[in-house]
């Protein structure tokens, strides 16, 4: 079914509406205000946290609406960004609809809304991705991708305010889990283990390669396993089943054909005072400086992409290579709570990628 124009689907008003709410000033958390406010999930607090997002959420999310309506080189108007607009613009719509939050009862029929848009907003990052392939298509080949930038700082904007979007309605959901896990307040884990969760992301990582390939490398773990900090864990095991993901991607082609014992991943977790640091080792070859730009942008992909063949937008982890977009928003990530990725490459050798995650928990949100 085609997408329709703006005017056709929503109404005069609501367009208006949207208009105005994202000229308003948006309102930065950091994961420390997160983590003291939800340690007392209170009927009270959890009514305050609900009232907070009532009047946040509409801002950011006419934010990017208003923004997937002005894209350049025509990506406003590919079937895929238009059914993304619309799920922005229902989800306006809904915030906007709901009445003012006074009393516990309102409280939870809010919660149970939010939960429903975060599940809306599921499929955003394929469905962007499809959006890109179908310009992509269109395009002179001549035109050098990573020359794109106003594209690719609106996908970085518009990912970075996902992921922030995403982390507010999940943590006031999470707050609701009568039965929490043990240090976790929401998603945050105030006992985090760097190591156990890059162990974890690392097998995984590894079985996806198994699957691909029949075969993977080995992976080997440096760090003190007893030593923790307050972080998200989905989050570093995201970035970290990333890195990993490619740097075994890379060793396992490079050795496919050889005699010789592919050599392990070497990842290594290193403890500051400021930052916890997460390096990812191989000897994949590396990658020639000329790619090095290329290599966070959005429509570069040294892989296959999925939906080509497969357009079945389920958000699958389970695929070696996506659609380029596993390194530009683990940097996201990492940067979303005052973080960051680094890649250095040697090649004909191998890669180094660094993971600074930030231990203080003080930085606000960036507010694309």
């Amino acid at each position: 079914m085609a997408a329709k124009k703006l005017s056709e689907t929503f109404s005069k008003s609501l367009i208006e509406e949207v208009g105005r709410w994202g000229c308003m000033k948006q309102t930065g958390v950091s994961l420390r205000y997160m983590m003291e406010f939800g340690s007392k999930p209170t009927d009270k607090n959890l009514l305050i946290s609900a009232q907070f997002l009532h009047k946040e959420l509409p801002i950011r999310i006419a934010r990017r609406a208003i923004e997937l309506e002005t894209l350049p080189y025509g990506l406003s108007e590919k079937p895929a960004v238009l059914k993304v607009r619309d799920w922005y613009l229902d989800s306006f719509r809904d915030l906007r609809s709901f009445p003012d939050i006074r009393s516990t009862s309102d409280e939870r029929d809010f919660t149970q809304m939010i939960k429903a848009i975060k599940v809306r907003h599921n499929n955003v990052v394929p469905m962007m991705a499809l959006g890109l392939q179908q310009l992509k298509k269109e395009m002179d080949p001549k035109i050098v991708y990573e020359d794109l930038h106003e594209i690719h700082q609106f996908l970085d904007r518009f990912y970075m305010s996902r992921i922030g979007i995403r982390m507010l309605i999940g943590q006031h959901v999470e707050l609701h889990n009568p039965n929490p896990p043990p240090h976790c307040i929401g998603y945050i884990d105030t006992k985090m283990s760097p190591v156990q969760v890059a162990r974890n992301a690392s097998e995984h990582a590894r079985c996806v390669c198994l699957r691909e390939y029949g075969s993977a490398p080995d992976f080997n773990i440096y760090g003190d396993p007893t030593f923790t900090f307050p972080y998200v864990p989905s989050h570093l095991h995201l970035m970290v089943f990333e890195l990993v993901k490619n740097s075994l991607r890379a060793v396992e082609e490079r050795y496919m054909d050889s005699d010789k014992v592919a050599p392990p991943i070497r990842i290594i977790v290193a403890d500051g005072l400021e930052d916890v640091t997460i390096k990812v080792s191989d000897e994949g070859g590396g990658i020639p400086r000329s790619g090095l730009p290329k290599i966070f942008t959005y429509l570069y992909s040294t892989a296959r992409n999925p939906l080509d063949e497969n357009t079945d937008l389920a958000a699958d982890m389970g695929t070696m290579a996506g659609y380029g977009y596993g390194l530009p928003i683990s940097r996201l990530y990492a940067r979303y709570f005052g973080g960051d990725l680094q890649i250095i490459s040697m090649e004909g050798y191998g890669t180094d990628a660094y993971l600074h995650l930030s231990r203080l928990g003080d930085s606000q949100e960036p507010l694309p």
